[in-house]
């Protein structure tokens, strides 16, 4: 979809369709001639209930009133499902080219959460459908997105735009089945992007090559699988940009059968999901360079199928990361740890200042949050007051939860230095927490826990399947580092 903003009248915008938001107490700021969308309002047709919609025709031109509810309850959140309501009916009307009228004296965060709420809105996962015909074709898709405003507004629509096709990469990513989206074809993704976007370089290592850096956890998990594993490191520097190394850390189980500690066939299919955190670091690193952000920028995804067979690992074996911690694999279905410890000390040992990473790691923080809030957890509080700034400015909310030494003692292994899944079954997904909390060491941490969050979360917009949660905190943080 061709984003773009403007200061000319929206009726001058070449759309064919218009959305006027309304708010309680006011009425039609530039109505047409004759009032006709003013007079909707006072009869009731047009309400300024948020989100109720109504098509009126006039001047030539379609347009759609929105309500908007309260001024002073419009968030950036509610902005993106007013845009989305826009762009349901819209798209139902066979609008090809849709202008949003920026409310007057309204910030730039709304006109950018307007972008994002359409844009998300008009995703559409169809790699594997074959295309209607006849009658049951769909309408022709929207086309075009202006936002017209009394001021330039274009460095945030601009920005959201690289935002919402970047979070839409990853819900494509996460949509495809694991027989499609490998490891390699995360690996290709990544190829794809260093060509396409200056300023980013990568590097892949296999199987082999992963062993011979002493990942033995991250070993263990990909052993079962005949798929070749896949560490991808994305690297994002300008020149004369100086300031901390900031690292991604990604996990990207491209399936999760659970290994030998199987899980039950009930909503296995969705176990493809459990690349959630590899995509939003992938996407969001092509969107931080789309940008052109002045930050030093490192980006690791380790990418495997977790796969039972004569070759997986067993529960009881030992395993050794590549600092020389020794694991117990008391579970082999808590596999992402695994992974993730040595890709954590991988980012370290090319010297990561700064690291985040995200995971779609336990069932337990989605018992404790829902899919409302994703799990936060950090060892430094400076830091982490910068991934909460960045996740209310993003509208990817993270609720902090506890680390703490009487936690960090449940994950003591028996036989080896740790395990990877403790006896008691108690506060879960902290104890996933500091299993990393380990590996990150004293280099400023935080563990972003997105079990809840990453697909099928119920945020209108994002519909069904994979949300690509986290890309838009993620470049929001590294703005906010770079600032």
């Amino acid at each position: 979809m061709n984003v773009s903003a403007t200061t000319s009248s929206p009726a001058e915008s070449g759309a064919d369709t218009i959305a006027v938001g309304v708010f309680d107490g006011e009425g039609i700021a530039h109505d047409v001639e004759g009032g006709a969308l003013g007079a909707l309002l006072a009869s009731g047709e047009a309400r300024t209930t948020f989100s109720h919609v109504t098509v009126a025709h006039a001047a030539e031109l379609r347009w759609i009133l929105v309500g908007l509810g309260a001024r002073d309850a419009l968030t950036s959140e509610r902005a993106r499902l007013a845009a989305h309501a826009v762009r349901t009916r819209a798209a139902e009307l066979g609008a090809l080219r849709l202008c949003w009228e920026l409310p007057h004296h309204l910030g730039d965060d709304i006109a950018g959460a307007l972008v994002e709420g359409t844009l998300l809105s008009a995703y559409r996962f169809e790699r594997f459908k074959a295309e209607p015909a006849g009658d049951d074709a769909p309408p022709p898709r929207l086309q075009a997105l202006v936002v017209s405003a009394h001021h330039d507004v274009s460095g945030p629509v601009d920005r959201a735009a690289v935002l919402g096709e970047a979070q839409n990469a990853a819900r494509d990513l996460q949509n495809r089945p694991a027989n499609d989206l490998t490891p390699s074809a995360l690996a290709d993704r990544a190829a794809e992007l260093v060509a396409t976007v200056p300023g980013l370089t990568f590097e892949v290592a296999g199987r082999e090559q992963i062993e011979r850096m002493g990942m033995g956890a991250f070993t263990a998990v990909a052993q079962g699988t005949a798929q070749e594993p896949a560490l991808i490191v994305l690297r994002y520097e300008l020149p004369a940009v100086s300031g901390p190394l900031l690292a991604i850390v990604g996990k990207a189980v491209t399936f999760d059968s659970g290994g030998i500690s199987i899980k039950g066939a009930a909503g296995m299919a969705d176990m493809k999901f459990d690349m959630s955190g590899g995509a939003a670091a992938m996407e969001a690193t092509g969107a931080i360079a789309r940008l052109g952000l002045p930050i030093r920028l490192l980006t690791v995804i380790g990418a495997t199928e977790n796969m039972p067979s004569s070759t997986a690992v067993k529960p009881g074996d030992i395993v050794r990361a590549m600092d020389g911690t020794t694991i117990q694999v008391d579970n082999t279905d808590a596999e992402g740890r695994l992974v993730l410890a040595d890709c954590i000390l991988h980012a370290r040992a090319l010297g990561a200042e700064r690291i985040v990473d995200l995971a779609t790691l336990t069932g337990g923080v989605v018992t404790a949050l829902g899919s409302v809030y994703a799990g936060g957890f950090w060892n430094d509080d400076e830091f982490g007051a910068a991934v909460l700034a960045a996740a209310a400015q993003s509208g990817e909310p993270v609720w902090r939860l506890p680390l703490d030494e009487r936690y960090a003692k449940a994950v003591k292994g028996k036989y080896a230095d740790l395990t990877n899944s403790p006896a008691e079954r108690k506060a879960h997904a902290i104890s996933g927490a500091e299993f990393l909390h380990h590996f990150a060491g004293d280099v400023p941490w935080a563990h972003l826990d997105i079990a809840g969050v990453a697909n099928n979360s119920g945020v209108e917009y994002l519909g069904h399947g994979g949300g690509g949660w986290g890309v838009r905190l993620l470049v929001t943080l590294a703005e906010g580092l770079a600032a």
